[in-house]
């Protein structure tokens, strides 16, 4: 009897399977219906979000985040550089994106990611634009030397929300980060007092210290069905509901940016004031674990 039993259940495991794989827009509505997803999730819930400070040693500051699987690693090297002579008294930022095949299996090898370079100018112009990092901070001495940090994030698992995962490892690299010391060379040239055993010498900035942030920029990306609206989705959900808005809010709640790339359904005023709604609540949220990864260095 209980023999039975099993095989009934493996019987009727398979034919879901089979019809998620066969029918999977309709698997969904079947779910959407009684307003729960597959994962058991809500509509409007996110999946469990973790953050790592420190997570590479050589760099300057790093952090590993997690959104369900999905999860990115973000370091920062700081190069002492000549400021351009538009803005003579600020640093500059550079962002790079990466996608090895690892992350997913539509990334080929030797085949560049189509997302890769679109994720990358939607942080670059999140980051610049949100007023998070002020360049000025990273001058050392105006007109002669200023700090370029190289941020560079690489996608180890590709599960659906890439571009949230991969600002919140950005601002948790950031937050992370601490500005080396620096000194004069017998040449006039500013080097990092530690490479170059100056440490004798008197240094430009006198210790290592952390940059100010503000007006943190924090995101959510929401798909679009019909009138359903659904929360931080996974790479199966966004494949096979192709309307994707992703919105930007600081720390304040105000809004940086608004981002949707094409899709099926209309973006109406109703649809927009809900997801970001929505973002709003993720924002408290992402804050608080953000904090208490900090708190957690701390104490370390």
């Amino acid at each position: 009897m209980g023999l039975s039993n099993a095989s009934g259940d493996l019987s009727t495991e398979v034919e879901v399977d089979a019809f998620r794989c066969l029918f999977p827009l309709r698997f969904y509505e079947k779910h959407l219906l009684e307003s729960i997803r597959p994962d058991a999730r809500p509509l409007g819930r996110a999946r469990e979000t973790t953050i790592a400070l420190g997570a590479v040693a050589s760099a300057n500051g790093s952090a590993l985040a997690k959104i369900g699987s999905t999860t990115m690693l973000a370091a920062i090297k700081m190069e002492v550089m000549t400021p351009s002579l538009e803005t003579p008294d600020e640093g500059c930022i550079a962002i790079d994106f990466h996608m090895p095949p690892i992350c997913s299996p539509i990334v080929r090898p030797g085949r560049p990611a189509e997302a890769a370079p679109v994720v990358a100018k939607q942080l670059s112009d999140t980051i610049l634009s949100s007023g998070m990092i002020n360049l000025k901070e990273l001058s050392l001495v105006s007109g002669k030397a200023a700090w370029m940090a190289y941020l560079d994030i690489y996608c180890l698992d590709a599960d659906g929300a890439l571009f949230d995962t991969a600002l919140l490892s950005a601002v948790a690299a950031f937050s992370h980060l601490e500005i080396p010391v620096v000194s004069l060379n017998d040449d006039g040239k500013i080097v990092l007092s530690e490479e170059q055993g100056l440490s004798d010498r008197e240094p430009v900035n006198k210790e290592k210290r952390k940059i100010n942030l503000s007006s943190i920029p924090f995101s959510l990306t929401c798909v679009l069905h019909k009138n359903y609206i659904l929360a931080d989705p996974t790479a199966e959900e966004e494949s096979i509901m192709d309307t994707i808005l992703t919105v930007v809010l600081d720390s304040s709640s105000q809004l940086v940016s608004l981002h949707k790339p094409g899709g099926t359904v209309l973006a109406y005023t109703s649809a927009i004031q809900d997801c970001i709604a929505l973002t709003r609540q993720r924002v408290k949220e992402l804050q608080k674990i953000l904090e208490e990864a900090i708190s957690g260095m701390e104490v370390d």
